[in-house]
């Protein structure tokens, strides 16, 4: 059996069809085809064909993982979920993983940094609520114990801040009770809560 074409693929110029003997046989992403030195003209046995379709079903499961993880980055945990979306079986998972790593695509403590930098800076958020957001994605305590100990944000000045801002509108100006009950389930301590209301604009 031979290679008789290799062609860029339509829908995805960094992966190329194989044909063997004038037909499609399988894939491969530019730098698998550049390992595999694979050209025209190629000579291959049935064995060597179901070895490039493993690799070929490897190397798209790659594609993919990768892809997710550019989008934005992702914890190990969400990683791990996606691969059981996929049905990725666990030796495959690990290997991917493995990969990602390597490339600083995957790692639970920068990640686990930039939520609560991209937090802080976007919404004002409580500790309790990042702490408990960064549990929904996997990550170890003791990674969140490292990375919000090293945040420096005064949490009454947040609060401060959400206060004065929900009180701009009318459902929480003419409703304090209202406002506390926010308050608190943004993670907010009652404590804090009190404390800040008294200190702040009178009603």
């Amino acid at each position: 059996m031979k290679i008789t074409s290799i062609q860029t693929q339509v829908k995805n110029t960094n992966r190329y069809s194989v044909f063997v003997d004038g037909k499609y046989s399988f894939s491969l992403g530019a730098d698998a085809l550049l390992q595999s030195h694979l050209v025209t003209g190629d000579e291959l046995t049935e064995a060597d064909i179901r070895t490039y379709k493993k690799l070929s079903a490897e190397d798209k499961a790659f594609s993919l993982s990768l892809a997710f993880v550019v989008r934005r980055m992702r914890s190990e945990g969400e990683l791990q979920d996606y691969f059981n979306r996929k049905e990725y079986a666990p030796e495959l998972a690990e290997q991917i993983t493995g990969r990602l790593k390597k490339l600083n695509f995957v790692d639970d403590e920068e990640f686990a940094r930039r939520w609560v930098e991209n937090r802080r800076l976007l919404k004002a958020t409580s500790t309790k609520k990042l702490r408990l957001e960064l549990r929904q994605k996997k990550v170890s305590n003791d990674i969140i114990q490292k990375v919000l100990g090293e945040d420096q944000t005064d949490e009454r000045s947040v609060l401060r801040g959400l206060v004065e801002k929900k009180r701009k509108l009318t459902k929480y100006r003419d409703d304090p009770q209202k406002l506390m009950r926010y308050l608190a389930s943004q993670g907010f301590g009652y404590d804090d809560i009190k404390s800040v209301l008294a200190d702040t604009t009178e009603w």
